[in-house]
């Protein structure tokens, strides 16, 4: 794919801009409500009743989204993660002005990915199995919970005739999704596309599952201030759900319709560490290779770089470490946040939410703050952490960062429109 193995000249020299955003968050409903949640710092876990009982009894939740009115009877054949994905890609194209003769439905991709499906359907149809029997099992659980059918659902409701990819890359899915959505345009394979990730997964399950792994931040005491990336006190993520679409075209044919790009999308790079399961390499060396293939992909230096929106989870081990990259790669002239103190993690579908938030960082003008972030353990004391409150900044150039379980490492670079 992208990265420094290039499809052409030609295609490598057309500017792929972002013109629409949708997204549906722990934040809020919507884009502009989730960034001025974001750029406020205001933490949204909360207990959840869908896990009372458990050891870790908390979650970034979607709240105020109503399926059946955004999406009508359809949303009952859906799982939430699809439920999600439609209501951005639908947001996405009206933020985009794109719909009708504005656009060629065969020339539309659909890039959409997610880390793990539909696991609230999984869950609920075993319980049907277990306690009621086979004949109370929704005929439709298959097609529900399937990964792809997140991608296949926004190609049916938006009536469009392109590639719909769906892609999976743990953590860095959403990401992952925008790198290859910038190779097809490059490619000249479409000329528009739906990129993002999504995730359902605050279940009872997944979350003991992840808290059998010392995942999660156990603060149960205070879930508002348990979500604390790069911080010296942070003890694990919390778990978030939520969706974000992007609208990807090349800018010449943004420009010929008059509309104004958010950002442009100038790079992408993609790496694997090939070291563990769950851990990521202990020196960086392979994230900071795929950060080092994005800047080259989009022709900028280290020192062009203003803004990093760090995949910084607030797992010990994990921020320790990306801080150490960011500070090898930006030394300290890169301001630095992380956007999950206030949304959680959001598995397959941060990495599309923290892109859309960095293009609105380029275009606003402001960088969010990291909320809860307090102060530094010593290897993170080197880099620029944006915290209490949003900053007022020119971002010309900025990179979003993703790294998945499995070594899966992903990184865009953005630029001013």
């Amino acid at each position: 794919m992208s990265g420094t193995d290039m499809t052409g000249a030609g295609a490598h020299r057309s500017e792929v801009v972002i013109t629409g955003i949708g997204m549906v968050t722990p934040a809020g409903t919507g884009t502009d409500i989730t960034w001025k949640t974001v750029c406020a710092g205001q933490p949204t876990a909360a207990a959840d009743p869908r896990l009372a009982g458990l050891t870790v009894d908390f979650s970034c939740m979607v709240t105020g989204f109503d399926a059946d009115l955004v999406l009508g009877v359809e949303a009952r054949r859906m799982d939430s993660f699809t439920q999600f994905a439609v209501a951005s890609a639908r947001a996405a194209v009206a933020d985009a002005e794109l719909a009708g003769e504005s656009w060629d439905p065969a020339r539309v991709a659909v890039v959409l990915g997610t880390a793990i499906g539909g696991q609230p359907t999984w869950e609920e149809q075993e319980r049907r199995l277990l306690e009621r029997g086979p004949r109370t099992v929704n005929p439709l659980t298959v097609p529900r919970a399937i990964s792809n059918i997140a991608a296949g659902s926004v190609a049916m409701d938006l009536g469009l005739h392109g590639p719909s990819l769906s892609v999976s890359t743990a953590c860095a899915t959403g990401t992952t999704a925008l790198g290859h959505a910038l190779d097809l345009l490059r490619a000249g394979r479409c000329d528009v596309v739906l990129a993002g990730g999504t995730e359902a997964t605050v279940t009872p399950l997944l979350v003991t599952a992840f808290d059998r792994l010392k995942a999660l931040s156990r603060r149960t005491i205070d879930p508002g201030a348990a979500s604390r990336p790069f911080d010296e006190q942070r003890d694990g993520f919390v778990l978030g759900e939520g969706a974000a679409v992007l609208v990807l075209e090349r800018a010449s044919d943004a420009a010929a319709r008059g509309r104004r790009a958010y950002a442009r999308l100038l790079g992408y790079g993609s790496t694997s560490d090939a070291h563990h399961l769950t851990a990521p390499a202990p020196d960086g060396q392979w994230a900071e290779l795929a950060l080092r293939q994005a800047l080259a992909d989009a022709g900028v230096q280290p020192s062009d770089v203003t803004l990093v929106n760090a995949h910084a989870t607030g797992t010990p081990q994990g921020d320790a470490i990306e801080a150490r990259v960011i500070e090898r790669v930006f030394g300290p002239g890169a301001a630095v946040t992380s956007t999950k103190g206030v949304t959680g993690h959001l598995l397959g579908a941060a990495g599309a939410v923290e892109a859309g938030l960095t293009a609105l960082s380029i275009a606003r003008g402001v960088i969010p703050p990291t909320a809860n972030f307090g102060s530094a353990e010593a290897g993170a004391a080197d880099i620029d952490i944006v915290h209490g409150t949003a900053r007022p900044a020119s971002v010309p150039v900025a990179v979003s960062n993703s790294f998945g379980f499995g070594g899966q490492n992903a990184v865009v670079v953005l630029g001013s429109a």
